[in-house]
């Protein structure tokens, strides 16, 4: 693989310049030219000398993911499908602020970007493991989604959500790299409680992350309140039970002041019973955690329904009359494949053909 400038931080490229006998001052200017200024060229990175730019011509790229399709949907979410280096694809999707229905900022432009390329966990409703785990993103693989992104959009990305393809918590060592890239001044200078990593649940991990000195929020991919329900449609509940992965959560808050989110996706006659909902709310309100509801997306090749609107309000009101705070997300880039990994399975299976991905409520 190609190494990236965008991997390099301020002590490694001052490293490399002293090797070469420039002043250090030239890794400042390296970076500003990768991070403010987005250069797409080393060529244009004209206050260095000639000698400078052909070494790094030599040894570096500049990006490692190109700009493959966009989908954008009716209510402004757009899905980014990006291509890796080595013909695979990744997605990220930009998210609009809906104010009026979620009291979030106007000026909040989240964007969910993906951590490895597949999944390995098999989470029986997503679309991300269904050809399987390829392999990890590196650190400039993950910041370079939000470059891309702004690129596209024309937009400045304030809210990162790492909820995209893959289980981040299983790339921690990219992940942490990747923070430093997205959150350091000489970066993209994002803060670290405007990040959000989403895990379906890997207890070890989560402690690792709690004892990690920035302040980066967490999201439980929970879509089970027993291990009867969760065990169904989420293999990683057999190694780490919900008993486990609370004793983790509650580690976690000791050890950060965000408020915790259990993520929840509805899917008919799978989780949604409105049992479910009130055991919700007591785990919940055990961590004083918020419960985010999202109908389930549809995946093609996958019998999982989303139940009707009434329903998700019921359960929604359920949840809620538990004393927790709830949101029930009904529209966000259901048009335009949105479920993790949709997009990029198309154009995969388009490249290479279809395998037998059948499951079965």
């Amino acid at each position: 693989m190609p190494l990236s400038l965008l991997t390099q931080t301020p002590d490694e490229l001052s490293s490399m310049l002293e090797d070469m006998g420039e002043p250090p001052y030239r890794g400042t200017q390296i970076l500003e030219w990768v991070w403010q200024k987005r250069s797409t060229s080393i060529d244009e990175m004209h206050n260095l000398p000639a000698r400078l730019r052909t070494h790094l011509k030599e040894n570096f790229t500049l990006h490692t993911l190109a700009h493959a399709r966009t989908q954008g949907s009716s209510d402004r979410t757009r899905k980014f499908l990006f291509r890796l280096y080595d013909g695979r694809y990744v997605e990220s999707v930009l998210i609009p602020a809906s104010p009026a229905l979620y009291g979030e900022r106007s000026d909040r432009r989240t964007l969910c970007i993906s951590s490895q390329v597949g999944c390995a966990f098999g989470c029986k409703f997503c679309a991300s493991g269904l050809e399987g785990f390829t392999r990890n993103l590196v650190p400039d693989e993950i910041a370079g989604q939000v470059l891309l992104a702004e690129e596209l959009s024309g937009q400045k990305v304030n809210n990162i959500v790492f909820m995209g393809m893959g289980e981040p918590l299983a790339n921690l060592p990219n992940l942490l790299k990747a923070f430093e890239l997205i959150t350091s001044p000489w970066g993209l200078g994002i803060g670290a409680r405007h990040l959000t990593v989403s895990t379906s649940g890997l207890v070890p991990q989560i402690r690792r992350l709690a004892d990690h000195p920035q302040q980066i929020r967490l999201a439980i991919s929970l879509h089970g309140a027993s291990d009867e329900v969760r065990d169904r449609i989420m293999p990683v509940n057999r190694k780490w039970p919900i008993s486990e992965l609370f004793d983790a959560l509650h580690y976690w808050k000791v050890r950060k002041k965000q408020k915790l989110t259990l993520e929840y996706i509805l899917i008919e006659g799978v989780n949604d019973d409105l049992a479910q909902a009130a055991l919700l709310a007591q785990r919940a309100k055990s961590l004083h955690a918020k419960v985010n509801l999202i109908p389930y997306n549809r995946v093609e090749g996958l019998n999982w329904k989303r139940p009707s609107e009434a329903h998700c309000r019921s359960f929604q009101d359920t949840v809620a009359q538990g004393g927790v705070s709830t949101t029930l997300r009904l529209e966000k880039g259901h048009d335009i494949d949105a479920a993790c990994g949709q997009l990029r399975l198309k154009q995969e299976r388009r490249e290479t053909g279809p395998r037998d991905t059948t499951e079965t409520a």
